[in-house]
């Protein structure tokens, strides 16, 4: 199994527009997701992808795990932009995703890198490959603004 990692930000009238602009921009918008935790299957392999391929017909469901970081107008007074981070560790055998946001690209890369350490070390694994991506958007005092990445697992799947 493949998993995509791509991130993505948006802008929009709402909240929730700005969510959806933030997964077209990850190409992310036409599937139904389904978030799950944390754990790589030991079969997959992780990519990072500046945008995700298409994975099915619009509409199927979709498994994720997914970072995800919001703002309205309002907060657009107190900070400059917001951040979403994922990271993913691999070795042999399965592997861990760790999510994290916040306001500072720094900070956010290092919870996920910590949460990762300590979620490896709960289950004694061996981690031999750790990457993070973050994405990060620009707050608008005009819009709402969101920031996501997103690990997309495999291929979609119809609804039933």
């Amino acid at each position: 199994m493949e998993i995509h990692v791509a991130g993505g930000s948006g802008r929009g009238p709402t909240a929730m527009a700005a969510y959806d602009a933030a997964l077209a921009d990850a190409n992310l918008h036409n599937y139904n997701l389904v978030t799950v935790s944390s754990v790589v299957p030991a079969d997959a392999t992780v990519r990072a992808v500046e945008a995700v391929p298409d994975l099915g017909p619009a509409g199927n469901r979709l498994t994720v795990v997914q970072a995800r970081a919001a703002a309205t107008p309002a907060d657009a007074r107190e900070t400059e932009e917001v951040v979403a981070g994922l990271g993913w560790a691999t070795g042999p055998g399965p592997g861990l995703f760790y999510e994290a946001d916040g306001t500072d690209p720094e900070s956010v890369r290092t919870t996920v890198e910590e949460g990762l350490r300590a979620g490896a070390a709960l289950r004694d694994w061996s981690i031999v490959d750790e990457h993070t991506l973050v994405e990060r958007a620009d707050t608008s005092e005009d819009a709402y603004t969101s920031a996501v990445v997103l690990a997309a697992y495999g291929e979609s799947e119809p609804i039933a």
